[in-house]
This record gives C-alpha cells, sequence and structure tokens, in this order.
C-alpha cells in the first residue's frame, strides 16, 4: 500500500490551519462542501486581478485571454472523465445539471412515460423527475435500498419496461457512502431501452471516472464538492444524447441566429450555456481539476478508508451510537444517530470541541424515512484529514455523548 503525505496535502488548504472556539479545526463536512486548496484560490484571483473580460464575445485582449482560459477548463475536465470537450456543459452546480436534462427529455414526455430512481437519491436527482410527473403525468419508480445501505439491484429488472425512458441514480450515496454498480446499472437499462444518468456529485471526489467505461448517457457533478469553487458544476452528455436535448435556457451565447420571426440554436456543450457563464468559477473547478491530477487517487482513496475503519474501530463497543449504512466497499461517510439526542444537538456539542459534521436529512428525506429517521449527524472525510482528527472525533463524540447519557 502506497504512502499517502497528508500533511503536504494539508498545507496547500490555508482553512485548515484555524481554530473553532478554540481548538483545532477538525472538518469533517466535505461530503456538504469541500475545502480549497491553494492552487484554486490562486487560479481564481489571478482572473480577477489580471486577466479577467467576458468570454467568446470580445476580439480585445482579455477577451481572448479569458475565454482561451475558460475554454481550458473544459478540455482539463474533459480529460478528467475521458470526455470529449463538445460532451461537457457548464451549469451553476450539480442541481442545475440534472434539471437541464430533466427538463429537456420533459419535451418528449407522454403521460405514463417512465423514470426509474432510487430511494437513495439526493433531492437533486428526485425533485426534477417529480416535475415532470406533476406537470406531464410520468410515472415515477424507485429501487428499494437494503437494510445495510446497499441497493437492492436485484429489483431493478423487474421495474424497467418499455415505458421507462429513464435510470437516475447516485453513484455515491452522500448519507450512506454506498457506492453503486454504476456500469451494470447502465447495462441493465440500456438493455431494456432507456437512458442512464448519474448523479456523481460524491463519486466523482472520491474515484477517477471514466464515463465512457461507465457506459452512461449523463454524468453530471459540482465544482464545491471537488475541491472547487462554488456556482459551477458539470453535465457530461454523450454527443448523440446531448443534440437530442432542447435547449433549457434562452439568451446570447446559445444561439445560431436570432431573427424576428425565427430562431436557430448552437450545437452542444454552447446550446446549454446561455448568458454570461461562471467564468471564474469555471477556471477555478479547472484548476481544481489539474490539482487533483496530481494527486495518487488510488491512495487518496485508501487514506480516507483508513480514517473511517479507525473511527469505526474507536467506537467499537458504543452501544449508544447507531451508523446508518455499512455496504462492503462504501466510501468514508459516516451517517450516525446518539441515544436521546437529536442529530442537530449533537452537531452543535461537537462544534464546541471544533469538530464540523452535518445534521439534519441531508437533503435526502426518502432515506431518511427508509431508516425510520427524522435526521441524522454525519461525518464525511476527505484527503486532507488526518487520523489525528479522526481520534479527535471519536473522542468529542464520546465526550458529546455524556450530555445525554
Amino acid at each position: 500500500m502506497m504512502a499517502f503525505d497528508v500533511e503536504a496535502v494539508r498545507a496547500q488548504f490555508p482553512i485548515l490551519s484555524r481554530q473553532v472556539n478554540g481548538k483545532p479545526l477538525v472538518y469533517l463536512d466535505s461530503a456538504a462542501s469541500a475545502q480549497k486548496p491553494r492552487a484554486v484560490i490562486d487560479a481564481m484571483t489571478a482572473v480577477m486581478e489580471s486577466s479577467y473580460s467576458n468570454v467568446h464575445r470580445g476580439l480585445h485582449t482579455l477577451a481572448n485571454e479569458t475565454t482561451d482560459a475558460y475554454e481550458a477548463a473544459r478540455k482539463s475536465i474533459a480529460r478528467f472523465v475521458n470526455a470529449g470537450e463538445n460532451e461537457i456543459v457548464f451549469t451553476k452546480g450539480g442541481t442545475e445539471a440534472v434539471n437541464l436534462v430533466a427538463s429537456g427529455l420533459g419535451a418528449t414526455i407522454k403521460p405514463g412515460d417512465e423514470i426509474v430512481l432510487t430511494v437513495m437519491e439526493h433531492h437533486a436527482n428526485i425533485v426534477p423527475w417529480h416535475f415532470l410527473r406533476e406537470r406531464l403525468g410520468a410515472v415515477l419508480k424507485f429501487v428499494p435500498v437494503l437494510e445495510d445501505g446497499q441497493l437492492d439491484l436485484a429489483a431493478l429488472p423487474g421495474l424497467l419496461t418499455e415505458r421507462t425512458r429513464m435510470v437516475a441514480v447516485t453513484q455515491m450515496s452522500n448519507v450512506l457512502g454506498t457506492i453503486n454498480p454504476i456500469a451494470e446499472i447502465a447495462r441493465i437499462a440500456h438493455a431494456a431501452g432507456a437512458q442512464v444518468l448519474v448523479d456523481g456529485c460524491q463519486g466523482v471526489v472520491h474515484q477517477p471516472v471514466d464515463v465512457k467505461a461507465l457506459d452512461v448517457d449523463f454524468y453530471v457533478f459540482s465544482g464545491h464538492k471537488l475541491y472547487g469553487p462554488t456556482g459551477i458544476g458539470v453535465l457530461y452528455g454523450k454527443s448523440q444524447a446531448l443534440a437530442a436535448l432542447p435547449p433549457y435556457q434562452g439568451g446570447g451565447e446559445m444561439i445560431g441566429e436570432v431573427r424576428l420571426e425565427a430562431i436557430t440554436y448552437a450545437d452542444p456543450p454552447h446550446r446549454f450555456e446561455a448568458g454570461t457563464p461562471p467564468i471564474i468559477e469555471a477556471i477555478g473547478l479547472g484548476a481544481a481539476v489539474e490539482w487533483l491530477n496530481g494527486i495518487d487517487r488510488k491512495a487518496a482513496a485508501e487514506h480516507e478508508a483508513r480514517l473511517y475503519a479507525r473511527v469505526r474501530e474507536g467506537l467499537r463497543g458504543a452501544n449508544w451510537l447507531r451508523v446508518i449504512g455499512e455496504a462492503p466497499g462504501k466510501g468514508a461517510i459516516m451517517a450516525f444517530t446518539v441515544d436521546g439526542a437529536h442529530a442537530h444537538d449533537v452537531a452543535q456539542i461537537l462544534d464546541r470541541y471544533g469538530v464540523a459534521v452535518r445534521a439534519g436529512t441531508h437533503c435526502a428525506e426518502p432515506l431518511m424515512r427508509r431508516f425510520g429517521l427524522t435526521a441524522s449527524a454525519r461525518a464525511s472525510f476527505a484527503l486532507y484529514n488526518t487520523e489525528g482528527e479522526a481520534d479527535a472525533f471519536v473522542d468529542a463524540l464520546t465526550r458529546t455523548q455524556a450530555f445525554f447519557a
């Protein structure tokens, strides 16, 4: 197993040196939003300080420089997931990327057409499809989740019919940490004639992604979980899949020609990038993926897995603790409850010890209900967390439980 120099990684994240409530910050909320390395901060600052303009529309030097930087980011992201440049659409986040596809599919949805989702989806991969149910008569079906947090993959073929238009599934649950077999799901869905959309907002952070090998029609992710900025996301779509979608928004950039009596549209990806795009944010995301390209992703994933295992071992025998989701091979996310305590109270007390965790439904209410919960706390580990932080979390959680004992 390759050594992972976590201290060298941490040194690139300025915020990780701060204190919270007089304690060293232990940031365990990266599944909600990850911290940013100096490479991203510097890249975005440099655009604003030295070479900013709008893109694609000017002929002066600053416009050309900014356009080149913006499109270079698209190239970096395309390489990052093994896609063509024309298959990468910039959006304002993973949520907008799902909405873009759902809206486009809605142009051809007929009453009774089916969308297959899973019970473990984030709201961003449920609500846009409910729009098609409410407004167009689409039928939603859900793949169940087993008690250990695995997807009940055996149930998927029985949910597919000749009316199934889309199977939309998360690659990695933001609550359970479960990693789903996307290539197998895509094979089953395509055999039934359905398209496949993957929510990769968590998955792309913790494992290399090859959209061609996965053979998915659409793959979406956000920048802010991938050590990049907020306000930027990515939609990958197979060339033919994007070409079949109508425009999502209208405005500048997405047009071919505008006349009073008729309009023509640009080819993808620009067809889906109406108006001034998130220029600085896209460049920041490009910097983030280039930074990640300098990291041994396998070693980083092994490091995260060791942290999770260390925490679970440190809490062995804690009969006041319930961990939700123990699927084999899961990612380093621990959703949990403490007997006699509300998740919000647990998070607030942990914060006194400098430990930042999430509390609530994690935008996954159906999954919470599946496990009989109204809320849980969640600790999510990233490549910059340390064994010392894992131990600090165990100690702080044990101390927190004492408040409710």
